[in-house]
């Protein structure tokens, strides 16, 4: 018996029933995600420039940025991704994390004028700006904040909150998340309107140069309006005002409507996920992680992929496989085999909904070498024009307002997301060759795959076929 899967959303499912009826009667489009978003993690904007091309042409709608603004210059303003004490080149990439400034440019990625050159040739090949941007704290040295952010906060102690400089002991305690020192980094009083008016203006200059969508880090460490008050805060409105909601004086946010946000907010026992949904779109990090475990197991059954691990909507989740945190921090998804991760990024990316990110690994890197070439400003591996990631892409396009049905081999080695009877993606993420003989919603006939040549055939509702050991077959 194989196992199959309808999508969560109830307009899925009618769909999928109305499309099996048959005769004249059109089904009811789906609601459906169709964008895809590449993280060219750590390219300077120079080089995200040169590859905006081969970004368009392997169907990648947006292309996220590391942050672009003003940072602390660690080691001696070395590129390194990463050193250790006696290497021959020094730095760290998350000194673009640590901001001493909020105005456009960094000694890591590069300066204004690269980064408006950067947009020039993304809306000269139809590809979106995502900023990742982090208002809610400074670098860990708070001395090296610049004397112009001092002075338009109205002060070196107005720009932390009161318990800003204190560390957070309990994460699940929201005082102390929304308001303290999350990891050495002290913790700016984002409610201060003198901060919000010049933090406006920064998003706003991003905007007028051409960025067209934000992620903002560490969201959940920024307080919603329900959240408890910093003895130097009047109202929790800073999400108001980053997303459009409230003006800051005379500023609003750029074109709202144009943007596509969406927040880090890491998932927890007491993170309030439907209240941040209601401003952005956010990150299904617990997704991710069960997703991982699947895949190391090579078995979909390994965890719960049926449902989103999420209180929001999945319309408005941001999905992956691995982000830059479980890469490059704790190195929890590095050790996993490009193969593998690929594979998992054509399940999510064949999905009806979510919005799938793919993380692009440093050029070089190995199993045994997360930093491979280790340079801040490089392009990243070729993973991104791997062929199965672009058919999966465009296969996404295609296959808008068609709701998705889930069927999975008794062994949990071959996974089959089937869009409505218009496409269906196969996944082998087992280490052995798969013979399938699988339900699908596809119409008799025979298929050709768009990467490989392989031919499947479908009959009386089943579809077969021999797949290859961690391989994707993208049919449509």
């Amino acid at each position: 018996m194989k196992h199959s899967i309808q999508s969560l959303l109830a307009v899925s499912t009618l769909s999928t029933l109305l499309a099996s009826c048959g005769g004249d009667k059109k089904a009811p489009e789906a609601v459906t995600n169709d964008d895809v978003i590449l993280h060219a993690w750590s390219w300077s904007f120079d080089t995200i420039a040169a590859n905006m091309k081969n970004i368009a042409d392997a169907g990648f709608d947006y292309v996220q940025t590391s942050p672009a603004n003003t940072c602390y210059v660690g080691e001696g303003g070395g590129m390194a991704l990463y050193s250790q004490p006696g290497d021959s080149v020094t730095g760290k990439w998350y000194y673009y994390y640590q901001p001493i400034d909020w105005k456009i440019g960094n000694y890591l990625l590069g300066d204004r004028d690269q980064f408006k050159a950067m947009c020039d040739s993304a809306a000269k090949y139809g590809v979106k700006v995502i900023v990742d941007v982090l208002p809610n704290h400074t670098a860990v040295d708070h001395t090296a904040v610049t004397a112009d952010l001092d002075s338009a906060v109205g002060g070196h102690d107005k720009l932390f909150h009161a318990n800003g400089l204190n560390d957070i002991i309990d994460y699940n305690d929201r005082y102390q998340c929304t308001t303290g020192k999350m990891g050495g980094l002290p913790d700016v009083n984002t409610e201060n309107p003198d901060f919000q008016y010049y933090y406006m203006k920064y998003v706003n200059d991003l905007i007028a140069c051409g960025a067209r969508g934000f992620r903002y880090d560490t969201a959940k460490h920024i307080g919603l309006p329900s959240d408890p008050l910093d003895s130097l805060a009047e109202r929790n409105n800073f999400w108001d005002i980053a997303t459009g909601r409230e003006p800051i004086r005379d500023i609003t946010l750029s074109m709202p409507d144009s943007l596509f946000i969406y927040g880090e907010v890491l998932q927890d026992k007491n993170v309030k996920e439907d209240e941040y949904a209601e401003y952005m779109s956010l990150t299904a990090s617990a997704y991710g992680h069960a997703l991982r475990n699947a895949l190391v197991n090579h078995n979909y059954y390994a965890d719960s992929l049926a449902s989103w691990h999420h209180k929001a909507d999945p319309t408005k989740l941001v999905t992956w496989v691995e982000s830059h945190d479980t890469y490059a921090n704790q190195h929890e998804s590095a050790g996993i085999s490009d193969e593998l991760i690929r594979e998992g990024y054509v399940f999510l990316t064949a999905r009806q909904n979510g919005v799938p990110l793919f993380f692009s690994r440093p050029a070089g890197s190995t199993r045994d070498n997360y930093w491979g070439n280790n340079r801040v400003g490089a392009r990243g591996n070729d993973e991104f024009m791997n062929p199965e990631v672009v058919a999966v892409n465009k296969f996404r396009h295609a296959m808008h307002g068609q709701p998705e049905s889930i069927f999975v081999s008794d062994n949990g080695a071959v996974i089959e997301v089937a869009r409505g009877n218009k496409g269906v993606a196969l996944i082998n993420i087992g280490e052995e060759q798969a013979s399938i003989d699988m339900p699908t919603t596809l119409k008799d006939g025979e298929y050709v795959d768009k990467v490989h040549d392989t031919t499947f055939k479908v009959k009386d509702g089943k579809i077969s076929g021999v797949l290859t050991p961690l391989t994707s077959y993208i049919i449509y």
